[in-house]
């Protein structure tokens, strides 16, 4: 099951989470000080940071699948990553706005060419399907090894060395991943694609190139114009849905049905990640405004650190999740994918109502302990979990195999738009620059805003619930369906 393969891609995966995540943790004190951008600015800068590389996963895809393949575009995507952080440095060092701005641009552009490609090459180094499934979760959580020791470290970093500092460290575990790949290169050769062990010709390679010119260009834009910026998004999320769509209206109806179940799973996976988006927006503007003291009274934490705390529980979430739904199919106990996002749901109410309770009872000092934020990442961890891994899952095993890669971008579409939507909505939190936090605006505040998601996330496990019996109908169709036309062969 395990072996020297996806042992070294969970190295690359702990790398990404290292330098991602470090970098998104300073990002927003880095906006708010260094390049003088107010409140609602940032959250959507940082927000958009976490949303547009999904969303050019849609591109990301259709290079693997038409162009270059999953290796070649995962050995790419960590490139492009490092050059990405140089830039980043250079814009600290000079405090270079439109630097800084093609930096998150290019790896923001990288995310999105990786994101399709390292689960379906991930997915090759394992001997079966249920393999692949029941390992997942635990590169899940190998990622956020990384994700928590930079998201809790980085800040403290950039004490002694500076922004720029910490962006040349991102740098550093991009190359690092980028190294280990090209070493690896005949191993994965081997087991790749089709497309991955063909030479990529001079008009693929013409293609790529124009292709992502224009992506980068059009993401710095985005960057440089938010307003504008939000609507390309919304314009090209749709755009992808709908493409997808008419591939089902031009498939048989057996894989018809199996990917209008994906379209079902993306709705799902959009709301829930607008949940999941205000970590790196909404929550951090709370816990910089408000979290104060050391966690436990022993471990120092420094506020805008507090999302260090979601993948710390993914990193315990991982292997307990893989454990418990083993358990429970050798019991012959199967949930259905949306009725494990269901219960994701569950778990995000209970996490957003104790993040209300702590806001709305907010003392006179407005001051609220990093214990209180551990809790409400628990939670919020495990939900992540079983949607981050699970679905993705469920759409490889249902999509078909033509178009595996750019099935699987949906998953990153719906992190995009909802990255998107959760910025826009939490920008109605966004104080002036300089304004005085009382006890009043944190209740009122803070307090409607996230009373409001407490109550959606409760409405979002019925939607969840019947969407699981329509998915099973969908599924049990389409096997029925294929069952038939196999029967007519064989007659």
């Amino acid at each position: 099951m395990w072996n020297k393969l996806n042992k070294s891609m969970m190295i690359c995966q702990m790398a990404f989470g290292l330098s991602f995540y470090g970098v998104m943790v300073i990002l927003t004190r880095f906006f708010l000080e260094d390049l003088q951008y107010n409140e609602a600015d940032t959250m959507m800068v940082v927000g958009a940071f976490s949303a547009i590389g999904p969303l050019f996963a849609i591109a990301g895809g259709f290079i693997a699948d038409k162009f270059l393949g999953a290796y070649r575009s995962l050995t790419i995507a960590y490139f492009a990553f490092a050059a990405g952080y140089v830039l980043l440095v250079l814009g600290a060092s000079t405090t270079n706005v439109p630097m800084s701005l093609a930096g998150i641009a290019l790896a923001s552009y990288a995310r999105g060419l990786m994101s399709p490609s390292y689960p379906s090459l991930f997915k090759r180094t394992f001997n079966s399907q249920e393999h692949f499934e029941n390992c997942y979760p635990v590169n899940y959580s190998v990622n956020n090894v990384g994700a928590f020791l930079g998201q809790y470290l980085f800040p403290m970093f950039v004490l002694v060395i500076g922004f720029s500092g910490g962006f040349v460290l991102s740098a550093a575990m991009a190359t690092l991943a980028f190294v280990i790949l090209v070493i690896s290169r005949k191993s994965f050769v081997e087991i790749g694609s089709e497309i991955d062990q063909e030479p990529v010709s001079a008009k693929n390679w013409a293609a790529f190139s124009v292709l992502s010119l224009a992506m980068i260009g059009l993401v710095f834009f985005m960057f440089s114009n938010m307003d504008i910026g939000q609507n390309v998004v919304y314009a090209i999320g749709a755009a992808a849905i709908l493409y997808f769509i008419s591939l089902m209206f031009k498939a048989g109806r057996s894989d018809a049905l199996k990917m209008g179940t994906i379209l079902i799973m993306t709705a799902l996976t959009t709301a829930f990640f607008v949940y999941y988006g205000q970590m790196m927006t909404s929550m951090t503007m709370v816990t910089i405004n408000t979290m104060r003291g050391d966690l436990f009274g022993f471990i120092p934490i420094a506020p805008e650190a507090a999302m260090s705390m979601n993948p710390l529980w993914c990193m315990v979430a991982g292997p307990v999740i893989a454990l418990v739904f083993s358990s429970l199919e050798k019991r012959n106990i199967n949930l259905t994918t949306a009725t494990k996002v269901a219960f994701s749901f569950v778990l995000t109410a209970i996490a957003f109502g104790i993040l209300t309770f702590a806001v709305k009872n907010v003392g006179n000092d407005v001051v609220i302990r990093p214990e209180i934020f551990l809790a409400i990442h628990f939670f919020q961890a495990f939900a992540e979990v079983i949607v981050g891994s699970m679905v993705v899952a469920f759409i490889l095993s249902v999509a078909p195999k033509h178009i595996e890669n750019f099935s699987v971008s949906l998953f990153s579409v719906a992190i995009a738009l909802s990255g998107i939507v959760g910025a826009v909505f939490s920008t109605s939190i966004a104080l002036e620059k300089d304004q005085e936090i009382t006890q009043e605006i944190v209740q009122n505040v803070y307090g409607g805003y996230f009373s409001t998601l407490t109550f959606w996330a409760v409405v979002m496990v019925g939607i969840a619930l019947v969407s699981s019996v329509i998915i099973r109908k969908m599924l049990a169709a389409g096997d029925d369906e294929n069952n038939t036309t196999l029967e007519q062969v064989e007659a």
